[in-house]
């Protein structure tokens, strides 16, 4: 009788087929257990994803709350129906958003979480078999009330935004845009809102989408690249100005035709002078420009859990002699966000380290048991500590001295930049602030923007000092 010899080779081929479906279902089940970690939020969350729908057919969706437990959004019965409500109405419009025609704001972001329900586990199953909604879990934001309505009030209905933030932790304390709308009329006024004729834009964020030329702002940012292109001799730069600077057939000229006279980079800075900064632009290399511009975020993604639109700046290399003139005044075709503005503020404030802008602090059930927290996150270093205490006692001499004088105080010590962007030849600068208090121990930073209101240092910059000193009021003192 013969016996068949067993095929080494075929083993082989048996035995790699095996091994090859063992790491196929091993890689399975490990990427089924990284989407249940990390990415199933994020997919049931998509607004394509009709599982949504079916989570509030069974759960009523639950609260947005301020910091400090105070309602700013919630489901109430109407009749057989459920209505949104939002009781601070258009204070919190954008920040806030809304819940009908799509999502937007923290109803977009919170809306897995306010739609999850972690309520007593009979409790939900008894809701269930009778056909009763469970309530949902409650989500605790980073939003100040009083700080939001001080901004709110400030702006007095001009077109504008402010961010207030918290430079070490990254916390959103207040986020205010105007125009607003009354998200509880959203229904009854869509139409107009949405309408072709209709050109303010009250559905824009102003705050995060909005886009703005930065103006004098933007001096933070040429001065800094100035810094690390002369690391040894920046302090030695010195320009005399007599409100015009003219570089061949072009001139630039001080806001008002101001006159400054000798000055030094710190007494320029301070003052907005526009004839140094354009004299100062062209000394530095557009191309490190454009890249440090980049390293601030410009032409990227912003760490912001919001919808955003990206900041713009397109100066490089082989830029002509009126773009980097433009440019380095903050002018010409840069484009900026106000949140932006404050991201870039914050890391000043923060030793050169961002953190992660956020907007939720916890999530909680209806018992009001924690379920989940949000913690501070390190974007990374925008700049080195050194540049950033460098900057910083830059800007403070700009209260203290210069242009910011509106914001300056015996009871707390401020630092910032005040700009006037031009836009439109013919209309009115928008007026530009952003700073942080206290100067040597930043605990909050404000940024504003106000539409068509010309000085940024007379219109700006008392809108800060309004929400600084609410802050301070609020927290205790400085």
């Amino acid at each position: 009788m013969n016996r068949q010899v067993p095929n080494p080779k075929a083993n082989k081929n048996i035995l790699f087929i095996t091994y090859l479906v063992v790491a196929a279902f091993a890689c399975m089940i490990g990427y089924f257990g990284y989407f249940l970690q990390f990415r199933g939020e994020t997919v049931i969350n998509n607004s394509y994803n009709a599982r949504l729908d079916r989570f509030a057919d069974r759960i009523v969706r639950g609260e947005l709350q301020s910091g400090d437990g105070r309602v700013l959004a919630r489901t109430e019965a109407v009749g057989k129906s459920e209505q949104r409500s939002y009781p601070y109405g258009e204070v919190f419009a954008h920040v806030v958003g809304y819940s009908d025609y799509g999502k937007a704001g923290l109803e977009a972001l919170a809306n897995f979480y306010l739609l999850s329900s972690h309520m007593n586990l009979i409790e939900r199953t008894v809701n269930e078999l009778a056909n009763v909604k469970n309530i949902g879990d409650n989500v605790v934001t980073t939003l100040n009330v009083d700080l939001q309505q001080t901004a709110y009030d400030a702006l007095g209905g001009r077109k504008g935004a402010v961010v207030v933030m918290e430079p070490d932790t990254g916390k959103i304390l207040a986020m205010v845009s105007q125009p607003g709308y009354d998200p509880n009329t959203l229904k009854e006024n869509w139409d107009a809102l949405i309408s072709g004729g209709n050109t303010q834009a009250q559905l824009l964020n102003r705050a995060a989408q909005g886009l703005y030329p930065p103006g004098s702002t933007f001096k933070i940012i040429t001065i800094l690249e100035y810094i690390r292109e002369n690391p040894n001799t920046w302090r030695d730069f010195t320009f005399q100005c007599d409100g015009r600077y003219e570089c061949g057939d072009y001139t630039i000229s001080c806001y008002h035709g101001n006159v400054h006279g000798s000055q030094t980079l710190e007494q320029a800075f301070a003052n907005s002078c526009n004839g140094a900064f354009a004299a100062l632009g062209q000394e530095l290399d557009p191309g490190k420009m454009h890249e440090l511009a980049e390293q601030l975020l410009f032409n990227k993604e912003l760490p912001l859990p919001l919808a955003y639109n990206k900041s713009s700046f397109v100066m490089n290399s082989g830029a002509d002699t009126w773009e980097v003139l433009q440019t380095s005044i903050g002018q010409g075709a840069t484009q900026m966000s106000p949140v932006h503005n404050a991201i870039i503020t914050a890391a000043v404030a923060n030793g050169g380290i961002l953190m992660k802008p956020y907007l939720i602090e916890r999530v909680e059930n209806g018992m009001g048991e924690e379920i989940h927290r949000f913690r501070p996150e390190a974007y990374g270093n925008l700049m080195t500590a050194q540049e950033a205490d460098d900057l910083a006692g830059l800007m403070q001499k700009v209260v203290t001295e210069g242009t910011g004088s509106a914001v300056r105080t015996d009871s707390y010590t401020v630092a910032g930049k005040t700009g006037s962007a031009e836009f439109e030849a013919g209309r009115e600068t928008h007026a530009w602030f952003t700073g942080f208090a206290p100067a040597n121990d930043p605990r909050l930073v404000v940024t504003v923007v106000v539409e068509e209101a010309g000085s940024g240092g007379q219109v700006a910059a008392p809108i800060a000092r309004g929400i600084f000193d609410r802050y301070f009021e609020i927290s205790g003192g400085p």
